[in-house]
């Protein structure tokens, strides 16, 4: 816990000296709070590292041993999900679909295409209006 607990402490007492130093500049309180949160997380970022190394190992740790104590805990929805995907599973047998084969075939919709109502007109003056079009 010490490692964490004196990283928490660093980037604090790093804002606040930041957060004085911006309100002595005029910046305002509001933004001085902002950017001294963003200059701390950086400065920490560059220059902390091995002591955030060393709180996120303690805190891995101290996981791992209450996850032991405690047992894996019971994930209903992954089981029910993992449930699922068996069932979609290709029995032993059955041949799983091919990819490769293209795309499934789907039921026949009817025309693609709409015939234009019979208006007296040839249809070659259509076909002629068709062309125009492209």
């Amino acid at each position: 816990m010490r490692p964490f607990l004196l990283y928490a402490v660093l980037r604090l007492g790093l804002w606040a000296v930041i957060w004085w130093v911006l309100t002595l500049l005029d910046v305002g309180v509001l933004l001085a709070a902002v950017l001294a949160a963003l200059i701390a997380m950086l400065i920490s970022i560059l220059f902390l590292d091995r002591l955030r190394d060393q709180a996120a190992m303690r805190w891995k740790d101290a996981r791992e041993r209450r996850l032991e104590q405690r047992g894996q805990p019971a994930d209903d929805d992954a089981d029910y999900e993992d449930q699922m995907l068996d069932d979609d599973a290709p029995r032993s047998g059955e041949r799983a679909p091919d990819a490769a084969a293209g795309p499934a075939q789907l039921p026949d919709a009817g025309p693609t295409h709409v015939e234009a109502p019979d208006d007296g007109t040839d249809a070659s003056a259509q076909d002629r209006l068709r062309g125009s079009d492209r």
